[in-house]
């Protein structure tokens, strides 16, 4: 079985045990696009351009991920200084709400705001709404967002749409976002909407 099998058959797995579209691009980190070129191809069809991340090694296990919020920590302040006339460096991280992307962001985004000692937030992503208009929302059981400072923490950046929408709803209840954190970036992405991103690894496809 070929890698792509694998993927489809994951796919129509996960879609049979009740997940959404969204959610399964979210479990195989992959874009909504090739999620449903997974579930729908027909023989013969060219598969989307995308790159399949599977990190389950190291976020199945609670001490490696520590591992891993840790170095997203020493990525941000270890950011290059800044060219002449650019902002001076980093925001800091005092008095910022680390807001994790659910799923794969939130356990990231917990480890992140213990050590920091700061408020932690969770997003729900419209991809993973049932409804019939489907929208984001911050969780209840969190912290609120609106007048804060806001530091965005996912697993991956695949297409970049779910980062415009946290971006665009955080500033449309009051909120500042100041950085995005990732593990992985797919697009090559500098900044969201003028909100810096912060990978630890840039991952590109030469065809």
């Amino acid at each position: 079985m070929t890698s792509l099998d694998e993927l489809i058959a994951k796919a129509r797995l996960l879609l049979s045990e009740g997940h959404s579209p969204g959610q399964i691009a979210d479990e195989l980190s992959l874009s909504m696009e090739t999620v449903t070129w997974l579930l729908t191809q027909k023989k013969g069809e060219a598969a989307p351009k995308d790159v399949h991340i599977d990190w389950t090694a190291v976020s199945s296990s609670a001490l490696l991920l520590d591992d891993v919020a840790r170095l997203m920590l020493h990525r941000y302040h270890c950011a290059e200084p800044p060219r002449t006339g650019e902002r001076a460096g980093p925001p800091a991280l005092e008095n910022a709400t680390i807001v994790g992307i659910a799923i794969s962001g939130v356990p990231l985004a917990t480890l992140i705001a213990q050590a920091e000692r700061q408020r932690l937030a969770i997003y729900h992503p419209a991809k993973h709404s049932s409804a019939e208009r489907p929208t984001g929302s911050i969780s209840g059981n969190f912290s609120a967002i609106t007048g804060e400072r806001c530091i965005i923490v996912d697993d991956v950046i695949t297409s970049g749409r779910t980062m415009h929408e946290v971006v665009d709803y955080l500033r449309r209840h009051k909120a500042t976002p100041v950085a995005i954190w990732v593990l992985f970036d797919k697009r090559g992405i500098r900044e969201v909407d003028g909100v810096p991103v912060y990978p630890v690894f840039r991952v590109s496809r030469i065809d």
